[in-house]
């Protein structure tokens, strides 16, 4: 299947190297600068490479965009045209309930969108941080949209089994964008939190462990993606910050009350939970 990767960052680039070993893909990459073309073809990634539009989409069976959210409508409207008719496009947009309607909107009337979720990825950003392991038994979410083909819903799963991903999850927009600002965001929220409040707290560096190392791993964020990401969910992202603050509110009374039983059970309530997942 003649596939088209558009933007080669740390997700399109893994995909690509992901699919490159199978016969079933050949891989095209759609870029906006020609340096990141020629690094692609050099290193395997794909076997054809342009920042012109006209020069990949017309051949592509199966499109994939690797777009910030802002971007994605964008360039389903202004590219229309070089759409391959009966191609299924598909993004990789970690929000959904904005971008749905502005996307279904846009799209070529004969071609199928179908978006997802791949639940993978690097704190680094850029091309030469691509890597097929990330893909390796993450979880896949897909978001069915009004329309959509069963035919294209099960070419984009057997896409994300052949990248190597592990769970595959099907959910409404709703569901995806109110979980994602739980286990996504607002760990983004605390990470960022904790790093930017050691700027006041002496030898942070000299003490810390790996608790500390792991908390805030993900605290080294691409501002221009994850400032959309948190803008486009903001009210259920306000709704988890508000939430996770009642938790630490809780544990916070405990240490005032001078009450370390009332500190153990939620100790035992939190490893109940952690092994239950």
């Amino acid at each position: 299947m003649k596939t088209a990767v558009v933007g080669l960052g740390i997700v399109g680039g893994s995909i690509a190297l992901g699919l490159k070993e199978n016969p079933d893909y050949t891989v095209f990459g759609l870029t906006r600068s020609e340096s990141t073309a020629e690094y692609a073809l050099s290193a395997g990634m794909i076997s054809k490479g342009s920042t012109r539009p006209e020069e990949i989409l017309p051949e592509a069976e199966l499109v994939i965009i690797c777009l910030y959210p802002d971007a994605m409508e964008s360039f389903v409207r202004e590219n229309a045209a070089f759409f391959r008719p009966g191609a299924v496009l598909m993004d990789v947009t970690g929000i959904k309930r904005g971008i749905v309607p502005q996307i279904l909107a846009a799209k070529p009337p004969q071609c199928d969108f179908v978006f997802t979720h791949p639940m993978a990825g690097r704190e680094s950003r850029g091309i030469k941080f691509a890597s097929a392991d990330v893909l390796k038994g993450a979880n896949f979410l897909i978001v069915p949209a009004e329309g959509n083909r069963p035919e294209s819903l099960a070419l984009v799963e057997k896409l994300a089994k052949d990248c190597g991903f592990g769970k595959i999850t099907r959910l409404s927009p709703e569901e995806h964008d109110r979980g994602i600002a739980f286990t996504s965001q607002l760990s983004h929220v605390i990470a960022v939190a904790l790093v930017n409040a050691s700027r006041n707290e002496a030898k942070v560096e000299a003490l810390s462990g790996d608790s500390y190392r792991g908390i805030t791993r993900i605290a080294s964020i691409n501002e221009d993606l994850w400032a959309e990401l948190f803008m486009g969910n903001r009210e259920y992202l306000l709704e988890m910050i508000a939430l996770f603050e009642a938790e630490v509110d809780k544990i916070k009374l405990r240490l005032e009350e001078s009450d370390p039983e009332g500190l153990k059970e939620l100790f035992r309530s939190s490893a109940r939970i952690k092994n239950t997942l």
